[in-house]
C-alpha cells in the first residue's frame, strides 16, 4: 500500500502550512476594493455626464438651453444637426478631417511598422542609436517646434495644403508609433519567422504576409491611438492651414462655430456641431475597445 508524500522545497524541507499574517485582512481587502471602485465610478461620471449633457443640449432649442440647462428637451430638434453641418459647414470640415487623418494614419502606421520591426528583429551597426534618436522624439512637445515648422512648411511649398498636414502629422507620431511596436514585435516568436525563412520566404514577404498579421493586436491598438490624436490636433492645424477656409479641418471649423455661434446666440447648433464631431471618436473607441486591451496587455508579456 503506497502512502502520498508531502512535496519539499528545494532544500528538501516541507513546507509549512500557510500563515495568516502573509494575506491582508479581508476587512481591508474589501475596504481597498470599495474605494478603487468608488474611484472609477467617480472618475467614470466626470468623464460620462459632460458628453451627455452635449449630446442631450443637442436637440434643445436656445430657449431651452438657457432656461433649463440641464433638463431634458421638450422635442428631438434635429434640425440642430442639420443646419450645424450644412450652414455652419460642419459637414465640410468633417470630410476633409477625414482625409487628413487617413492619409497620416496610413503614413504612420506603415512607416511606424517597418521601423520598429527592423529595430526589433535586425541587428545592425548602430540600431540603438537610431532607435533612440526615434524614442527621443516623444520628449519634445509640439509647441517647441511650431516656430521652424512653419518656415519649414511654407519654404517647401507645402504652408496651406493637405499634403503638409497629413506629412507633419506622421512626423510627429512616428516616435511613439515606433516604441510601441517595437516592443510589441520583440514578444512575437522566433521560430515562425524562422520556418518562413527556410521555406524560401523572402524578408519583404515575411514581413507583410506573416509578421503583421502576427501583429494585428498591437497595430489596432497603436491605430485607435493615433487615429484619437489626429482626428483632436488643433495647434498643427491652426498654424499650418490658416487661410482658405474651404480646406479647414474639423478642429478649425468648431473653433469658428464657437466664436461665431457664440455672437449670435446659436448654441443648439454649437452643441450640434460638438456632438458631431465627437461620435466618430467614440465609434471608434467603442468597436475596438477590446483589441485596445489585447494588445496593450500582449505588448508587455513575453
Amino acid at each position: 500500500m503506497t502512502t502520498l508524500e508531502r512535496p519539499t522545497t528545494e532544500g528538501g524541507r516541507q513546507p509549512g502550512p500557510e500563515r495568516v499574517g502573509d494575506r491582508p485582512p479581508r476587512r481591508e481587502r474589501g475596504v481597498g476594493n470599495l474605494l478603487s471602485h468608488g474611484f472609477l465610478l467617480v472618475w467614470a461620471a466626470l468623464t460620462a455626464l459632460p458628453l451627455l449633457w452635449m449630446f442631450v443640449s443637442s436637440f434643445k432649442s436656445d430657449g431651452e438651453i438657457l432656461a433649463d440647462p440641464w433638463g431634458l428637451p421638450g422635442a428631438l430638434r434635429f434640425e440642430n444637426w442639420s443646419r450645424a453641418w450644412t450652414e455652419a459647414h460642419i459637414g465640410r470640415y468633417f470630410l476633409n478631417s477625414g482625409v487628413v487623418v487617413a492619409g497620416s494614419l496610413t503614413l504612420t502606421m506603415l512607416l511606424g511598422a517597418t521601423a520598429a520591426y527592423v529595430f526589433a528583429r535586425y541587428e545592425f551597426r548602430g540600431r540603438q542609436v537610431f532607435y533612440y534618436l526615434f524614442v527621443g522624439g516623444m520628449m519634445f512637445p509640439v509647441f517647441l517646434a511650431l516656430v521652424p515648422l512653419f518656415f519649414v512648411v511654407r519654404n517647401a511649398g507645402l504652408f496651406g495644403t493637405w499634403t503638409g498636414l497629413i506629412l507633419v502629422y506622421a512626423a510627429y507620431s512616428l516616435p511613439f508609433t515606433v516604441f510601441f511596436l517595437t516592443a510589441f514585435f520583440r514578444t512575437l516568436p522566433t521560430s515562425v519567422a524562422e520556418a518562413a525563412l527556410i521555406d524560401g520566404c523572402g524578408h519583404f514577404r515575411l514581413f507583410f504576409r506573416v509578421m503583421l498579421p502576427m501583429a494585428r493586436p498591437g497595430l489596432i491598438s497603436v491605430a485607435i491611438f493615433n487615429f484619437l490624436s489626429h482626428w483632436n490636433q488643433f495647434i498643427l492645424p491652426q498654424v499650418l492651414m490658416q487661410g482658405d477656409d474651404s480646406k479647414w479641418v474639423l478642429a478649425q471649423g468648431l473653433t469658428a462655430l464657437a466664436v461665431s455661434q457664440g455672437y449670435q446666440g446659436d448654441f443648439s447648433g454649437l452643441f450640434a456641431g460638438l456632438t458631431i464631431a465627437t461620435l466618430p471618436v467614440l465609434a471608434v473607441y467603442v468597436a475596438f475597445q477590446r483589441q485596445i486591451q489585447t494588445g496593450l496587455t500582449a505588448g508587455q508579456l513575453k
